[in-house]
């Protein structure tokens, strides 16, 4: 099932130079896992609540080609460059199956909920 890295992150001009070589090199860790971008810097347009900052989506294979990826010697030799610069969070999150039904997700944790 396909899995995907989100992030979110608050960046504050101007960034540091340690963050472009990051976003230079990002993609070469990404690339032996099958990573792609998916959404990167795009001006989010907020529907609903407070929202301050950019998401990032990374589109993996599987989950474990995305834990793979984050776990990488290559990945993890770049991190610092952004993190140390740039607040923020990161998931890994296994995506649904084709023909997910929400409805069906939704009853039966009613049922399991009221017992």
């Amino acid at each position: 099932m396909t899995a995907y890295a989100l992030a979110y992150m608050n960046p504050q001009p101007p960034l540091h130079d340690d963050v472009f070589v990051y976003m230079e090199r990002i993609q070469e860790t990404m690339d032996p896992f099958g990573g792609r971008f998916l959404v990167h810097g795009s001006q989010p347009e907020v529907a609903e609540g407070p929202f301050e900052g950019m998401y990032v989506l990374i589109e993996f294979p599987d989950m474990d080609k995305a834990r793979g990826w984050y776990a990488s010697d290559a990945y993890q030799a770049i991190l610092p460059m952004r993190t140390d610069h740039i607040p923020g969070t990161a998931v890994l999150l296994e995506g649904v199956p084709p023909n997910y039904d929400v409805a069906a997700t939704g009853r039966a944790l009613r049922a399991a909920q009221n017992g």
